[in-house]
């Protein structure tokens, strides 16, 4: 008898250890998810902290594709664009524009929107605060020596950030770019899924996440297809700026 109920009672403790390791591991994940991508609910009067996409009702769509290094996938896209006459916004880091003023100028010239990665392209929750401002300063003045004074949108590099970052973002006057539909092209997963994940969402207002580093295998081929269907549903491609001007941009929690 005294035997069963030690084997009870430690049994009762190993069920009362996995329970409490169980809740831990739970705490910890929410902790490193909310700290990294939390988003803070805004007060209708307040300016959007966060632009995940346009108005639901513009008929209209952005394109959008992020630089950090390499040169020669993102000639491959420009090319797809310009047959198909449409522009974009490319988010590009201070160091690949640095590194390659004369694709930033082809962008450029080719009318398509820049927009700031930072200037390192490290995530920003990695970072102190004053890191991040310095790299953001670092960022726009080396845009500024380059010919681009006047970039006012931003996106955080990975996509990190949290609410001191949002605030950081906003008091340098600049505007925080997310995006609504995320591909994840920079993972290769084929041509196929890539358009079929885009064309399943796309819908009036939203930002689509792509990539023109030399990481992407499929991207150019997707946008062959992406852009035809999506000129089907009545809906104009344009660039962010077009996208969320005069028009009440949205902000949402991500999940």
């Amino acid at each position: 008898m005294k035997h069963f109920q030690v084997v009870k009672l430690n049994n009762r403790k190993q069920w009362l250890i996995i329970l409490f390791m169980a809740f831990f591991a739970a705490f910890y994940l929410f902790a490193e998810t909310t700290s990294s991508f939390s988003v803070f609910n805004k007060n209708e009067t307040e300016t959007q902290a966060l632009i995940k996409s346009g108005e639901k009702n513009s008929k209209q769509i952005a394109l959008t594709f992020n630089i950090s290094w390499g040169q020669e996938k993102v000639y491959k896209v420009l090319d797809v664009l310009k047959k198909e006459n449409i522009h974009a916004t490319f988010f590009v880091s201070g160091e690949w524009a640095e590194r390659h003023p004369e694709i930033l100028n082809k962008i450029a010239e080719d009318n398509h929107e820049i927009g700031m990665l930072g200037y390192r392209y490290k995530s920003y929750v990695k970072q102190d605060i004053e890191e991040v401002r310095k790299d953001l300063l670092q960022a726009k003045e080396v845009f500024r020596k380059l010919g681009y004074e006047d970039l006012t949108l931003v996106r955080p590099p990975s996509g990190h950030f949290n609410e001191e970052v949002l605030d950081t973002v906003k008091k340098l006057g600049f505007s925080t770019i997310y995006w609504s539909i995320n591909p994840n092209d920079w993972k290769n997963p084929g041509s196929k899924e890539i358009v079929n994940t885009v064309l399943d969402d796309a819908s009036s207002g939203d930002i689509i996440l792509l990539h023109a580093s030399d990481i992407i295998k499929h991207t150019e081929t997707a946008l062959k297809d992406i852009i035809p269907a999506i000129k089907k549903k009545k809906l104009s491609f344009v660039t962010v700026s077009e996208l969320i001007s005069n028009s009440s941009s949205e902000s949402k929690p991500l999940n």
